[in-house]
């Protein structure tokens, strides 16, 4: 059997997958989604999903990592040599987020320095759309020319991922995980402590956790939400979202665990502690816009905001507004986002790494190489003027089709294809917490067919016209167009012969007793 690198210890492993799960999305998607679809009311079909699809599926990729010992293509390969291009697509799902991920984490470099003399002003809407950004709808073939004051952080950004990803598990991933996971709580506890105690926090809590359970239900329960089915998709879409899941990321860590290692129990430990961040940086972000909604006079919903707008608008506003300390924790909160945008890039390009290794055998530090100079390239396009409706576009494109299809057909084929009770076996055999049938159930039968409602309902919202009105051809090439090259690519990778003939060297692994 080859030889693969290995994680040093179970802890970095599951400090590394807890990394790549807490994200942006945490700080800045997760208390938006749950206020829009019923508040405390929506933790209901977020557990669910967490229990029906997020977990089993967590489970799954642990195992196939763990026991086909390779990268998503790989691994794939090794369960099917029908199943490769199914790990290729994936992997270019990665590699088209990191091209616009990366732009954020430099955004958020910038703005902890901006943090030390509140440099956005008053007007926080129109210094970030506007002088910073600069951003112009896109017209012709005029991309609004480069945004320099981005240029040196999103260097610094890919130089960083280079220098972390080309020492390779033990030194590089590992090392950090084990370092910067720790700050990173630190810190969100830090603003949590300071926003419950702002003026008005009270009223943002109560926004952001009174359950309106009519939101959640039908009709014919009680409900007054004609979309409610639309919630518990948004539940499944967020579970995906921030979990790194279907995009290949848990089985490349997952494959550099020794044979022997627990992966139920790491599982469930991701899981728990991605939503426990998810919960605590809601309880920070609500208590500081109803501290924002007090200062101003309004409603906490005329303050609340998602994506964007909610970290480089509203909250340099709130920050601004800080009664002492103002620098300090706008320092805190913007590192608090380059840490976490920082841990999940990381493993976000470690899987583009791994699948080249693997395929092309080049060594890690070329392939990094490469990789880091390629990605640098393609996402000087997001900090071009019109560069931010590029990046929104390829952003709603592989979040709304691209990981929602790859989990629909990693669920078919490996649950229907492959006989998941194998894989199910094989983890109860190095894991303290044995799962039963139910987690068949959730991988052959839940979660595909949740996932397939919601790639219909995003099929015919689509059909209704052209996402954010943006021009047909913005839509052609950074939406449609970039799933089908990365289709089309990942086909013709899926075709090239593995050097040295990997995916035919299967590990050994221990007799299942059935």
């Amino acid at each position: 059997m080859e030889n693969r690198e290995q994680w040093g210890s179970r802890v970095g492993f599951i400090l590394a997958a807890i990394g790549s799960a807490i994200g942006l999305g945490n700080i800045w998607r997760f208390p938006y989604v749950a206020y829009e679809n019923g508040g405390g009311a929506f933790l209901i079909p977020y557990f669910f999903a967490l229990l029906t699809a997020g977990i089993p599926i967590l489970i799954l990729e642990f195992g196939v990592g763990r026991s086909k010992r390779g990268s998503a293509p790989l691994s794939f390969s090794r369960l099917s040599k029908r199943f490769e291009w199914l790990g290729w697509f994936q992997t270019f799902l990665s590699f088209g987020i990191i091209t616009f991920y990366s732009v954020v984490i430099a955004w958020a470099i910038n703005y902890t320095i901006f943090s030390f003399n509140l440099k956005w002003g008053d007007d926080t809407e129109s210094y970030f759309f506007g002088e910073y950004l600069n951003a112009t709808a896109p017209s012709g073939l005029n991309l609004g020319g480069i945004q320099w004051q981005i240029f040196i952080p999103l260097i610094i950004v890919w130089a960083l991922l280079f220098f972390t990803i080309s020492r390779g598990i033990k030194k590089g991933i590992e090392k950090l995980s084990l370092i910067f996971m720790p700050i990173l709580l630190v810190l969100m506890v830090i603003i949590v402590l300071r926003a419950i105690t702002l003026p008005g926090a009270l009223d943002g809590l109560n926004h952001l956790f009174t359950p309106d359970f009519a939101h959640i239900l039908p009709s014919f329960l009680g409900g007054d939400n004609p979309d409610w089915d639309q919630v518990w998709i948004a539940a499944y879409g967020q579970i995906f979202f921030s979990l790194s899941i279907a995009f290949a990321i848990m089985i490349t860590y997952s494959s550099y665990l020794p044979k022997e290692k627990d992966v139920n129990n790491s599982a469930f430990i991701t899981a728990f502690s991605n939503s426990g961040f998810s919960f605590l940086a809601a309880i920070g972000v609500f208590a500081a816009l109803g501290f924002m909604a007090n200062q101003s006079g309004s409603d906490v919903a005329d303050v609340v905001s998602g994506g964007l707008g909610l970290a480089f608008v509203a909250f340099p506003t709130i920050i601004s507004e800080f009664p002492a300390f103002n620098a300090f924790f706008g320092v805190l909160f913007f590192m608090t986002l380059v840490i976490a945008g920082f841990t999940s890039a990381i493993s976000i390009v470690e899987v583009v790494v791994s699948s080249i290794t693997d395929k092309l055998k080049v060594s890690r530090t070329k392939a990094t190489l490469w990789i880091c100079i390629i990605g640098f390239l393609i996402s000087m396009i997001f900090i071009t003027g019109t560069g931010l409706y590029f990046f929104d576009t390829l952003d709603h494109f592989i979040n709304s089709f691209g990981i929602a299809i790859s989990g629909f057909l990693e669920l078919i084929l490996l649950g229907w294809f492959i006989k998941v009770a194998t894989i199910r076996e094989e983890n109860n055999l190095v894991s303290d917490f044995k799962i039963g049938y139910w987690w068949d159930i959730m991988i052959k039968i839940v979660t595909p067919i949740m996932l397939g409602y919601m790639i219909i309902l995003n099929i015919i919202s689509e059909s209704t016209g052209l996402y954010g009105g943006l021009p047909l051809p913005v839509i052609l090439i950074f939406g449609w167009g970039a799933l089908l090259i990365m289709l089309i690519v990942a086909v013709i990778m899926s075709n090239l012969q593995w050097k040295d003939n990997q995916e035919e060297r299967i590990p050994k692994t221990k007799s299942v007793t059935k």
